[in-house]
């Protein structure tokens, strides 16, 4: 992924997706916002505690970093769901209740989705002009969010998966995800007992690649072209929101994803 910095607002972009002038797309970091504490400080999560004034002030940095209307965002509800929604400029401004998957091919909408050390995962198909912002954490994985979003994309829009690009943004990874049984049990029965997914560290505790589950499921699916971001959260909370590292007090960083008109 490519770093950049705006106004003191600090995101990442796909290395991949950045030759698409049509494509409007960022990860963000905690850097260059408002919210004070266990927040700060580019936290833009309404729920979980931060004050409203600080987020909103959030959300309107980070729309004018990329150039961006706040009136043509369409978010989502997150639920750790399979949900697929595909929106339009008819979903301007709303929030899509129990859905973790937001698809587009309008342009001018943006879609806007929140993390913490969950996988952002973006899609586009530069030959139909589609995308998906994608929210994968475990139990969306396992659940099906990403075989069900390919699929939406393939019946809905005749993509194929051959032609999608694929970006696994920050996420925490192998190196900090310590899980428990009922994960190693699903890890097991959905990739195999030998998927190496799961790392056993000295300590006896069992470690998963929620990246690269989510990179197996989308070669296993038939996408080819996928850059991973490489990047863990939980490593990394000067610049990452880490649910895992920061005890569930902490803020949730932004993942933007659009078609420019």
């Amino acid at each position: 992924m490519i770093r950049r910095t705006t106004n003191g607002i600090v995101f990442y972009q796909f290395a991949s997706l950045t030759p698409y002038r049509e494509v409007l797309h960022a990860v963000f970091t905690r850097i260059g916002g408002t919210s004070r504490g266990p927040y700060q400080s580019l936290n833009v999560g309404h729920l979980i505690g931060d004050d409203a004034a600080a987020v909103d002030a959030n959300h309107r940095r980070i729309f004018q970093a990329l150039g961006i209307n706040a009136e043509t965002v369409v978010t989502a509800r997150q639920v750790h769901g399979a949900q697929v929604a595909i929106v339009s400029t008819a979903h301007w401004g709303t929030i899509i209740p129990a859905t973790d998957s937001l698809i587009s091919a309008e342009r001018g909408t943006v879609l806007l989705l929140r993390f913490a050390d969950c996988v952002p995962l973006m899609l586009y198909d530069p030959l139909r002009h589609v995308l998906a912002l994608v929210h994968v954490g475990w139990r969306g994985l396992f659940a099906g969010v990403v075989p069900h979003t390919i699929a939406t994309l393939q019946q809905a829009f005749g993509c194929h998966p051959y032609d999608i690009l694929a970006g696994i943004g920050p996420a925490i990874g192998p190196c900090c995800y310590e899980v428990g049984p009922e994960v190693v049990v699903k890890v097991e029965q959905t990739f195999g007992r030998d998927s190496g997914l799961l790392q056993s560290q000295p300590s006896g505790a069992i470690h998963f690649d929620l990246p690269g589950a989510v990179r197996r499921q989308l070669q296993n699916l038939g996408v080819q072209h996928i850059e991973d971001s490489a990047l863990c959260t939980s490593c990394h909370t000067d610049e990452f929101f880490s649910h895992r590292a920061e005890h569930g007090r902490t803020g949730r960083f932004a993942a933007i994803l659009g078609l420019r008109e």
